[in-house]
C-alpha cells in the first residue's frame, strides 16, 4: 500500500548494489510512502528506468533537462518528506558534502529542507579514503544521516567495510531519524468531521459552529501512522488531504448514508462530527417569508452514534466525542460512552466558545473501565496523536 501525502526520494547512485534498492523500494513502500526514484545517469548501466518504474508505478525521470518548465529539482524537493540515497557512491557523497550540483539528484538534495538519508556502499579502499572519510564527517555535522555500511564480500574477491547495509537495518534507521510511527499499517481508519446542516428552506438551515478541525487533524496523523483513512467531511471549509479519500456530506441524514456504506470496512471509527439532534419537520421548496417565521417544527434526527455501536463487530473500535458546557461531569461522561456503546469518549466544555474553530483544544479521554485522561491546553495534532495511541491499544 502507497499513501499519497507521505513522501520519499528514493536516489540511486552508480554502484553495483543498485539493485539492492529494488529490495528497499518495496520495504519503504511497506511503510506506506509512495515513493519516487531519481537514479543518477551512471546507475542506469545496472539498474533500467523500466524497473524503477514498475516497482515504483511511477514515471523515472534521470535527468534534469527533461520538461524544464516544470522547474523538476525544485518540484521534486518541494514534494518529497524524506530523501534517502541508496546507494551512495564516493563520488555522491563527495558532491553532495560540496554542494556541487550537475544532475536532477543532487540538485534536488541541494533545493530540499527535508530530512536526508545516505545509504553508502563501496569498495573498503574508498570508504577508508581520507577524502571520503572527511565528506561523511561534514555531512553529518550538516545533519544528514550517514548509516555506516556493513562488513562483508564485495565485488570479485574483496572483502571489507562497505557493503550495502541490510535493508532491514536501512528500514529502521531511517524509521528512527525521521521519527516514523507506522503503528496503524495495513488498518482502515474512518473519520467524521465538520457539523450538519438541517435545511429550512432553500436559503437557512439549523446547524452549530463545528470546524472539522479536529476530524481533520486525526485523518492526517492516521495516515501519517500508516493507515487506509476515509474522511466524511460536512460542511468545512478546510482544504483536502493528500492520500485520505474525502466524501463531503450536508445533513445528517447525508451522513447516515454514507456511514452505512463505510462502516462495514473499517477498524476504527471517530466519530468527531457535531450532527444536529434535531431536524425541520418539514423543508421548505421555497424561501419562507420573515412574516411567516414565527416557528418551525422540529424532529429528532437518528442517533448515528447509537446506530453505528448497535452494527459494530467486537473487534471494530468506535471513539465518541461530547462537548458539554458549564461544569464538566466525568462519572455522567463515563455513563454516556457506555449507554452509546462506545470503547472510548472524548469530552471537552465548549463554555465561552472554546474549542470550535480553534487549533487548540483541552479535555478528557475516558472509556468505560475507567480510564480518565487529562488532556490539558494543546494543538488539535497532539490531541489526534493521543487519540490514535488509545484506539490502537483497543485494537490489540
Amino acid at each position: 500500500m502507497t499513501l499519497q501525502g507521505r513522501e520519499l526520494i528514493l536516489g540511486v547512485g552508480g554502484g553495483i548494489s543498485a539493485y539492492k534498492s529494488a529490495d528497499l523500494l518495496r520495504r519503504l513502500q511497506d511503510l506506506g510512502f509512495g515513493v519516487t526514484v531519481i537514479p543518477t545517469r551512471s546507475s542506469l548501466n545496472f539498474v533500467g528506468t523500466s524497473t524503477w518504474e514498475a516497482l515504483s508505478g511511477r514515471s523515472v525521470n534521470p535527468s534534469l533537462w527533461n520538461n524544464v518548465h516544470e522547474v523538476p529539482h525544485i518540484k521534486a524537493a518541494r514534494s518529497a518528506n524524506i530523501i534517502v540515497v541508496a546507494p551512495a557512491t564516493a563520488d555522491l557523497l563527495a558532491k553532495i558534502a560540496n554542494g556541487i550540483c550537475d544532475d536532477l539528484l543532487t540538485n534536488t538534495i541541494s533545493a530540499s529542507k527535508s530530512p536526508i538519508v545516505l545509504v553508502p556502499a563501496m569498495h573498503p579502499e574508498m570508504w577508508l579514503n581520507h577524502a571520503t572519510v572527511a565528506n561523511v564527517e561534514r555531512l553529518r555535522s550538516r545533519g544528514f544521516l550517514v548509516i555506516e555500511p556493513d562488513e562483508g564480500r564485495m565485488t570479485g574477491d574483496d572483502f571489507g567495510v562497505g557493503r550495502y547495509p541490510e535493508v532491514s537495518r536501512i528500514v529502521s534507521e531511517i524509521s528512527k531519524f525521521a521519527e516514523l510511527n507506522s503503528d496503524l499499517l495495513g488498518k482502515k481508519i474512518l473519520v467524521t468531521a465538520g457539523g450538519t446542516r438541517e435545511a429550512i428552506d432553500p436559503v437557512r438551515f439549523i446547524g452549530n459552529i463545528s470546524s472539522g478541525k479536529q476530524g481533520y487533524a486525526l485523518a492526517k496523523a492516521a495516515r501519517n501512522r500508516g493507515a487506509e483513512v476515509v474522511l466524511i467531511a460536512a460542511n468545512t471549509n478546510l482544504p483536502p488531504i493528500d492520500g485520505i479519500r474525502t466524501i463531503n456530506v450536508v445533513s445528517a441524514l447525508d451522513m447516515q448514508r454514507e456511514l452505512a456504506v463505510e462502516f462495514e470496512k473499517c477498524d476504527a471509527i471517530f466519530m468527531t462530527a457535531a450532527v444536529a439532534d434535531a431536524k425541520p419537520k418539514e423543508r421548505n421548496t421555497e424561501k419562507i417569508k420573515k412574516i411567516n417565521l414565527d416557528k418551525i417544527e422540529l424532529e429528532e434526527n437518528p442517533d448515528l452514534l447509537v446506530e453505528i455501536a448497535k452494527r459494530a463487530k467486537a473487534e471494530q473500535v468506535l471513539v465518541a466525542f461530547a462537548a458539554e458546557t458549564g461544569e464538566v461531569d466525568l462519572g455522567a461522561a463515563t455513563e454516556k460512552l457506555r449507554r452509546k456503546g462506545a470503547a472510548l469518549l472524548y469530552l471537552n466544555n465548549v463554555s465561552g466558545g472554546a474549542i470550535f474553530g480553534s487549533d487548540r483544544t483541552s479535555g478528557y479521554i475516558l472509556d468505560a473501565n475507567g480510564l480518565q485522561i487529562h488532556c490539558p491546553d494543546q494543538d488539535k495534532d497532539t490531541l489526534a496523536d493521543l487519540l490514535l495511541d488509545q484506539a490502537r491499544i483497543k485494537l490489540g
